[in-house]
């Protein structure tokens, strides 16, 4: 299988955190890179373009919230999946990595077999075939171009984060149909519905703001989720 051929960058200060998990990685049949602190990880991302990044946030020279912010702003390393590894577990932590792009959330100390099941999930969701879309998604004012990652309203060009296109496209390519934040949590980051939801509810906020009058798509249904109308 594919997830099994794949590279993990471990982004970790610790080095016997870091064993540890080369020693599980590479007995599942991962290979395996390694950094001990955030430049050099955020060099290694974009140097080999790992399947997934298992990012500490306590981190020597950036911490792991700037290293998934850089890492999900450059084109080059943005749609590589990322799970988050700390000892802060409150609810404001994992609000502001969910926010900053991060596909999971999971706070130390941590089950071995528990973070191998969640790194397969995410790498089957990223490497499952989708069917072909329209290379580009017209809604009067709102084009979304799936090949190059672009969003248009009124001839504007909107700067999105991963996330925010990946919701958005989701919610266009399922026009009319009303999601409820666990299932759009559970269909676009792929994580436990457990994981604060009010994480959408930002990401709708900002999608919004960023997309002026082309915002009026995105539609809340009060006590139920959220809609694409067209």
């Amino acid at each position: 299988m594919l997830w099994q051929m794949a590279e993990i960058l471990v982004i970790e200060d610790e080095k016997d955190i870091v064993e540890t998990l080369e020693y599980n990685l590479k007995k599942e049949g991962y290979k395996v890179a390694k950094a001990y602190d955030g430049p050099t990880g955020l060099r290694l991302a974009e140097e080999k373009i790992p399947s997934l990044v298992l990012l500490d946030l306590m981190l020597p020279g950036l911490d792991g919230l700037e290293v998934c912010r850089r890492i999900k702003k450059n084109p080059k390393t943005s749609a590589i999946p990322v799970i988050m590894l700390t000892a802060k577990g409150s609810e404001t932590d994992k609000v502001v990595g969910l926010e900053l792009g991060a596909d999971d959330y999971i706070v130390k100390p941590f089950s071995i077999k528990e973070l191998i099941a969640r790194i397969k999930t995410i790498l089957r969701r990223y490497e499952k075939p989708a069917e072909m879309p329209k290379a580009v998604i017209k809604f009067k004012d709102l084009e979304i171009d799936t090949d190059k990652h672009e969003v248009r309203a009124a001839g504007k060009l909107i700067e999105l984060t991963a996330k925010e296109f990946q919701l958005l496209l989701y919610l266009a390519e399922n026009k009319e149909r009303v999601f409820s934040r666990e299932r759009l949590l559970d269909s676009v980051w792929g994580i436990d519905v457990a994981i604060e939801t009010r994480t959408v509810d930002v990401h709708m906020r900002r999608l919004r703001e960023k997309l002026g009058k082309a915002g009026d798509h995105l539609v809340t249904l009060r006590g139920v989720g959220y809609k694409f109308h067209v």
